[in-house]
């Protein structure tokens, strides 16, 4: 009993006990709408993206939590050591979606390979929720890489994320929408010469055109995956998410 209560009360038991309870929920939550193998596909997709964050965070150095999730909402680690300048935060925030876009192309070819229309469904998956993790507003991953180049790149984010809304309605699009308003204020009032923002958002010409290039491509290359296979499920009378 001593040694079960020395494990309940570890901190880093307590870490791993805090992720992988809040996945089993998501994935309870989830397979209640799409069904079991759906949902733990699609929280395995969402974990495999958060640990491209955390791999990355760890790589420079940062104290970062594992992650947590939230049904119908996503997850995220909780980032103990804030990044010391826009480069590291570029660094970490593209990590995720380019780790998620490798787990949605493990899927995609498996699925080819299988012949797997639940394999095809969450490569899609993958692809398209990587995809909006790209738009260009903060706190989303899009965000936190186009701040590199300048905070008013999301200014950019406010027409696409509202013309998504009325395509695809979401009360996840609103959340969003909502947490992003102080960026986008932040973004309206930018000053490069201000002393505290040449010290975070100052970086090199070379980083902006390596960020700005892996951002384009990726968010490509997901766009047309996303689209490719939105087609081959509707071929197969599957659909989409």
């Amino acid at each position: 009993m001593k040694l079960l209560l020395l494990l309940f009360t570890s901190v880093k038991f307590g870490k791993v006990l805090l992720t992988g309870g809040s996945m089993l929920i998501s994935i309870f939550a989830y397979g209640l709408v799409f069904g079991w193998p759906y949902a733990v596909g699609f929280v395995l997709l969402i974990f495999v993206h958060e640990m491209g964050h955390y791999i990355a965070a760890r790589h420079r150095g940062l104290d970062v939590g594992a992650p947590t999730f939230i049904p119908f909402v996503g997850a995220w680690i909780n980032l103990k050591d804030l990044p010391h300048d826009v480069e590291t935060e570029a660094y970490v925030g593209l990590a995720g979606p380019l780790v998620g876009t490798l787990g949605a192309l493990a899927c995609y070819f498996a699925a080819r390979q299988l012949n797997s229309p639940l394999l095809l469904a969450l490569s899609y998956a993958g692809f398209f929720l990587n995809l909006i993790n790209l738009i260009p507003i903060s706190p989303l991953d899009g965000g936190r890489v186009t701040a590199v180049i300048s905070p008013r790149m999301w200014l950019l984010g406010v027409p696409i994320l509202l013309g998504l809304f009325l395509v695809r309605p979401s009360p996840v699009l609103v959340l969003i929408a909502i947490l992003a308003v102080p960026q986008v204020m932040k973004a309206w009032r930018y000053d490069p010469s201000a002393p505290e923002n040449r010290a975070y958002y100052g970086v090199s010409m070379e980083h902006k055109v390596t960020y700005g290039a892996a951002y384009i491509g990726l968010a490509a290359f997901l766009a047309v995956m996303a689209h490719d296979v939105h087609q081959m499920l509707g071929a197969t009378g599957q659909g989409g998410i």
